[in-house]
């Protein structure tokens, strides 16, 4: 079964929450799978090594999982208006993939969590979209025919979703924010699914 790919970053556990409801949603379009993957942190001492399984949550991304997938959403917390270090250094990595053009003509979405409300929900989705587009990618946002686009007081843009999270990440993510982050997986499957079927189609 086609599979796409949600990768995220996580500290708090919102950006994983998020994930995971933006999994929920690709899963509703049929004939599709969510696979949820996280990065390693960043360590500030350059001895130290993470292991190379995750003591709780998702397992690591390999590269691979990008080759493979049909489309991707990609979660990070913003940091200062762009997305986490940890993050950006996998993306980093990936000059083999943009060289490859393994991700060409594949859609993609993004996700973040902030802690107040005017943190940088929206630039950090917009930078965090640019490395996407020079791999190639095909931006999704989420459409204003969801509803809740228009009723949120909380997170949630037309450049992906978002969640306010508190200064230490103690707000629960709101009905509208789990509304959006479901519609933004339907509505990347959706075309991931379509774009996947007509490009079987051409090379058939």
């Amino acid at each position: 079964m086609p599979e796409i790919l949600v990768l995220y970053y996580s500290r708090n556990g919102s950006v994983q929450q998020m994930a995971r409801l933006i999994a929920r949603g690709i899963e509703m379009v049929p004939g599709v799978t969510a696979r949820v993957r996280t990065v390693p942190p960043v360590s500030a001492t350059t001895e130290k090594t993470e292991s190379v399984i995750p003591e709780a949550g998702s397992p690591y991304v390999e590269i691979d999982d990008l080759r493979t997938c049909i489309g991707l959403a990609l979660g990070s917390p913003t940091r200062f208006g762009n997305m986490s270090s940890a993050m950006k250094y996998f993306i980093d990595q990936l000059g083999g993939t943009w060289h490859a053009g393994d991700l060409v003509g594949k859609p993609a979405t993004v996700f973040t969590s902030a802690s107040s409300m005017h943190g940088g929900h929206e630039i950090t989705l917009a930078t965090m979209m640019f490395p996407l587009i020079h791999l190639g990618m095909v931006i999704t946002g989420i459409p204003y025919s969801e509803r809740e686009l228009h009723t949120t007081v909380t997170g949630g843009t037309p450049y992906g979703s978002s969640h306010f999270a508190g200064q230490d990440g103690e707000r629960a993510i709101s009905a509208e924010e789990k509304s959006l982050c479901i519609a933004q997986g339907k509505h990347l499957a959706s075309i991931a699914m379509k774009l996947n079927q007509k490009t079987n189609s051409f090379l058939n």
